[in-house]
Formats: structure tokens, C-alpha cells, sequence
């Protein structure tokens, strides 16, 4: 068998069942890893005064980790800079935040080349090479410059966006040409799939010469759309963990004659939190018979505290939630609670247990496992409501959510009333339907259907000489 190789910007070591704070999809690419006596490579987090591509190499339950450090210079310019102030606004439909520059795009290309040849001497003949996310899309293409033949796929786990966003991006024709030199691409879903294809079309004059094969740029590449899941199974038994019980049960205390309104994201523009805390202000002025039978909790960590824009929003929903409370409570109640705070995978998964709705409307988002993380916490037997925006590549498989426009607050808002009058026989038929797509459609089954079709690709001449 064939030895996996993952690369990641950054590189979550694999732990075993039972850490809580590490997440679903580092567990699985860390199951998929010691199937295969895998590597996972990437960036430490950490910084060196001079870059010397010295790697740190430990063995962590059967998966060897291999990170290596990055200057300052590169924080800056290839992670703050190039993919989190062009790409990440870009790839989510901000074009009013994304910033050109052209010492970004000098750091974004540097960093891929010091990752390439950082682990070039790692790589063996028959090694599978998997690379993630929006932070490494040239490296196939400077792995190729060392000579690498072997198979190389990509996933990318945002959206793509429509032709015309990405041409607005300088040099956008060599940031496609590279996702070329992989052998696989792979998106969430059809629509990013099709967005991608239609680029090609249009822009780089390619040809589909079969189903989901694409030549462009004298080159050949396979894609295809491959929806990541949760581990259901898994999330599931977090729920009856002692620290699910304890959270649910203060979140019961909390909440005694009150129905909770819960929504967990990550501080970002693209959650659509504004607009979120937006519509709840309208459903409190329009439901004022309401206003005492509700408590909204939204969990958002702060993240990217080095990028203007979320220093910005920050302000701005602390701003907000002052107002919702400040207008709307009385000396014994208040509507909002808003956390700044991280919190456990078994402690959101009492969270989620304990609320009759769930809130996940980004404006734009890959997937979110949000949603699907609180659909596999809720009880069969008292399950709640989900919310869920149609951008979300979630809305795709969950289609018996209520799914919703999260620019506009009077479809929220009466979403959120319909979600707390909703009667059981209905809660309980559309938590089985999505139920039902969570346990089918898990993390196991996208890494395995991906990794499979991998496996299978061959390496077409052009790669070999690029």
C-alpha cells in the first residue's frame, strides 16, 4: 500500500479519540494517515529570525508530524497577507476587502517554494501526495519544478467563486494554471466544482475531454466534488460525555422557561454574524410577546487578530450586541449573551443539545460543520431546529433545514419565529432526514471516496515534465 502524505498550512497533530479539542476533520485525516504510515507536513506556527528549512519531526499514535518554521517576512505576507487579505475575501465574495499587493503575492509563491523543497527529501516513490486548502495552491506545480512524479491532489475546503471574481485577482491565470499540475482537484460541492470549470472554459480556453477531466495549459486534471462530513457516530457519543451533560445542563439553568437560540462561528466577515445579530434585533421589535420566551447565545473565538478586517468586525458586533441588550432587556432578563471564547468539542456538543434552534447562516461559506455537528447532538425524541443559509455548502445536503437568505433580516427573523413554533411531529421528521445525510455522508466516507479516486489517477506526461 501506498504512503499518504497530507500537507496543511498548519498541522493539527493527530490525537486519539477522547481529546476533545481537536477537531473532526483533523481525527479523520489522522485515521487515514496511520491506515496508510502516513506524514502530515506543514507550517509549526512558529517563527525563525532566518528561514533554514529545518523540519521538527516527531511520531504521534503511528502518524509521523513533520512542521517546520516560517520568518516573519512569510507570516506576514503569505498567510496574513496573500491568503487571508486576497484570497480568503476573494473566494467569499468580499471583493470590497481584498487587497492586492504585490509583496503578498511575492511571499505567497516564496513560502510554497521553502514548503516544496522542505519536503521534497521526505517524499518516496510510491508516496500519494494530498494537499489542503487555499494557503498551497502552487505547490504541486513547485514540487513538479523538483522533479516530483508523483500523484498530487488538492482539496479546497472554500468555495470557488465565479469566473468573473477570480479574474479580478492579478495573475489569476497562473494561480489556475498551477491547480493544474495536480492530478486531482476536489471541491464541496457541484456548484464550486462547475464555478471552477466554467473558468476554465472561459478564461484559459480548456476542454472537458470526459466527464471531469480538463485540459488546460498544455495540461490534464481530474475534478470532482466531494462533501466532508463529520464523524456522526462519533459526535454523538460526545454528547453523553460528562462535559456535554454538565453544559447542557447549565445551559438548562440557564434558560429555565426560556427557549435558546444558539449560533457557533468563528469571528469572521464571512459568517454573516452582523447580519445575524441584525435579524434577532428585528425579531425581538416584531415578536414583543416573544421577547421573555428567548435567549440567543453566540459562541464566536476570535481568530486573524493580525488582519484590519476582523479587528473591525469585532467592534462592530460588540457595538451591536450592547444595542440588542441594551434596548431590549429588562432588570431581571436579557436577551444576548455574546462569547468571545473557545470551548470543547464535548462541551459544544451539550450546547447544541440543550437548543431549541440552531443558527448557521454564513454569507458564504465551503461547507460549515457547524450545522451538521448540531444536528447529530440533537434528541430524537425533542430534536431542535435548524437555520441554515442557502451560500453554506452545507444547504446542498441538509435540505430540511430551514434554509434561509442571511442578507436579509426579515427572512431570518421569521425563520427564527417559524423555528420556535415549529411542532414536534415536524421537528422530528426533518431531524431524521438530516440525520439521515450526516450519518451517510460522513468525514470517513469523503476522505475514503476522495483518497480512492486518487489512487486510481494516472500521471499524465505533461506533469511529469512540468
Amino acid at each position: 500500500m501506498s504512503r499518504l502524505i497530507v500537507v496543511s498550512n498548519r498541522v493539527n497533530p493527530p490525537a486519539k479519540r477522547g481529546d476533545e479539542s481537536v477537531g473532526g476533520l483533523a481525527m479523520a485525516l489522522a485515521a487515514a494517515l496511520r491506515e496508510y504510515s502516513g506524514l502530515w507536513f506543514g507550517w509549526s506556527g512558529k517563527t525563525t529570525p532566518t528561514f533554514n528549512g529545518q523540519l521538527s519531526m516527531v511520531k504521534v499514535d503511528g502518524v509521523t508530524v513533520a512542521t517546520v518554521d516560517l520568518e516573519e517576512a512569510d507570516v506576514d505576507e503569505y498567510y496574513n497577507g496573500y491568503a487571508n487579505k486576497t484570497l480568503w475575501p476573494l473566494f467569499h465574495y468580499r471583493q470590497d476587502l481584498t487587497a492586492y499587493d504585490r509583496a503578498y503575492g511575492a511571499g505567497y509563491e516564496r513560502v510554497n517554494r521553502r514548503f516544496a523543497e522542505t519536503l521534497r527529501p521526505l517524499i518516496e516513490r510510491d508516496d500519494i501526495i494530498w494537499i489542503h486548502d487555499y494557503h498551497l495552491i502552487p505547490m504541486a506545480r513547485e514540487l513538479r519544478r523538483l522533479g516530483v512524479k508523483n500523484r498530487i491532489g488538492f482539496f479546497l475546503h472554500v468555495p470557488w467563486p465565479a469566473h468573473q471574481l477570480v479574474t479580478t485577482l492579478p495573475g489569476h491565470k497562473q494561480l489556475v494554471q498551477a491547480m493544474f499540475d495536480y492530478d486531482l482537484v476536489g471541491f464541496h460541492t457541484v456548484e464550486y466544482q462547475q464555478a471552477f470549470e466554467e473558468y476554465v472554459l472561459s478564461e484559459a480556453g480548456g476542454e472537458q475531454v470526459a466527464p471531469g477531466i480538463w485540459t488546460a495549459f498544455g495540461r490534464t486534471v481530474r475534478v470532482g466534488a466531494y462533501p466532508i462530513g463529520i464523524d456522526a457516530e462519533d459526535f454523538r457519543a460526545l454528547v453523553r460525555s460528562a462535559k456535554a451533560v454538565r453544559m447542557r445542563d447549565i445551559m438548562g439553568a440557564c434558560t429555565v422557561f426560556r427557549q435558546l437560540i444558539v449560533g457557533v462561528d468563528r469571528l469572521d466577515y464571512s459568517k454573516g454574524l452582523e447580519e445575524r445579530f441584525t435579524a434577532f434585533e428585528r425579531f425581538l421589535a416584531d415578536n414583543p410577546d416573544m421577547r421573555r420566551e428567548v435567549l440567543m447565545l453566540q459562541i464566536a473565538p476570535v481568530s486573524r487578530e493580525g488582519v484590519d478586517a476582523y479587528q473591525e468586525i469585532r467592534n462592530r458586533l460588540d457595538a451591536l450586541s450592547g444595542r440588542i441588550n441594551g434596548e431590549f432587556s429588562d432588570i431581571d432578563w436579557a436577551p444576548f449573551r455574546y462569547v468571545n471564547k473557545n470551548y470543547r468539542r464535548d462541551e459544544l456538543a451539550g450546547i447544541y443539545r440543550a437548543a431549541r434552534v440552531g443558527l448557521v447562516t454564513p454569507l458564504r461559506d465551503g461547507m460549515n460543520l457547524v450545522a451538521k455537528e448540531f444536528v447529530a447532538a440533537q434528541d430524537p425524541e425533542d430534536p431542535g431546529v435548524l437555520i441554515l443559509s442557502r451560500f453554506a455548502g452545507a444547504a446542498r445536503q441538509l435540505t430540511e433545514a430551514l434554509l434561509v437568505n442571511p442578507n436579509s433580516p426579515e427572512e431570518l427573523a421569521e425563520a427564527l419565529k417559524q423555528a420556535l413554533a415549529m411542532e414536534l411531529p415536524e421537528r422530528i421528521r426533518r431531524w431524521r432526514a438530516l440525520f439521515d445525510n450526516v450519518q451517510r455522508e460522513d468525514v470517513t466516507a469523503w476522505r475514503d471516496a476522495y483518497v480512492a479516486d486518487l489512487e486510481q489517477v494516472k500521471v499524465t506526461p505533461a506533469k511529469l515534465a512540468s
